[in-house]
């Protein structure tokens, strides 16, 4: 499987670093904004700097977004005419609008995005119990203010809604709200916590519905090059990947 990424950042370097030559995937093509990231990620895998997302399109079986909402917004349908697409930047999915044109676009054209479970455990159990009835679903969301790029030595909520509003208002924070949110197809209630005390970013999920009921707790380590982002995130896209080549599957 050849790969163009686009986004080499943190993410981006991870993944890279945990894919060995038995996975049979091949990481070809690097965009970003940056050109000194996408150089320093074409010289580590002796790839091919782009300087526009065209280059690589024709020539790759999927494309791993790691770089912004506004970028997914912007290039997404455009990446699903010519190639997979496995998105890292899940919040900008719920804007329906964007999501459905993204997914015909798909549709059209025979290819497939595929979307990781992110920082937050769970989302297999979550997407099962929601083929019954959900009475409730609620993400707290805990980090403390360097992971949310704030200064404060105080304990507050900063938001209470919608998962819609959050991944707006926190587009580098909330992913998870959108995760959650789009596996089971609402829009779930959020919060978000900033606690000086912590050095975790923490995501306490409290299901309720005709299956039963579950809480899941996730202290997630951040990413030194970058605490807004958890490193789970980045195994669970390269669990995601590695599963594209298996025939067998265990999960939803």
């Amino acid at each position: 499987m050849k790969v163009g990424v686009i986004g080499c950042g943190a993410i981006a370097n991870i993944i890279i670093d945990h894919i060995q030559p038995k996975d049979n995937i091949e990481f070809k093509y690097f965009f970003d904004k940056d050109t000194e990231k996408a150089e320093e990620l074409t010289e580590k895998t002796n790839g091919i700097l782009c300087e526009n997302l065209s280059e690589m399109l024709n020539d790759v079986d999927l494309v791993l977004e790691a770089a912004s909402q506004e970028f997914l917004k912007q290039y997404g349908v455009e990446i699903v005419k010519h190639a997979n697409l496995m998105n890292m930047s899940i919040g900008a999915l719920m804007d329906e609008k964007f999501r459905k044109e993204l997914i015909q676009t798909s549709k059209n054209n025979h290819t497939n995005i595929y979307a990781p479970s992110g920082a937050v455990i769970g989302v297999d159990g979550l997407k099962a119990a929601c083929i019954g009835e959900i009475s409730s679903l609620t993400l707290t969301t805990r980090k403390s203010p360097k992971s949310l790029g704030i200064e404060t030595d105080k304990c507050e909520t900063l938001f209470k809604g919608k998962a819609s509003e959050a991944v707006v208002k926190y587009p580098k924070n909330m992913n998870v709200a959108a995760t959650l949110s789009l596996s089971c197809k609402r829009d779930i209630d959020v919060e978000v916590i900033v606690d000086p005390s912590v050095d975790r970013n923490i995501h306490e999920v409290h299901a309720i519905g005709s299956f039963g009921e579950f809480k899941t707790i996730t202290c997630n380590q951040p990413i030194k090059a970058n605490p807004k982002t958890s490193e789970l995130a980045a195994l669970s896209a390269i669990k995601k990947l590695k599963s594209l080549n298996k025939q067998f599957h265990v999960g939803t």
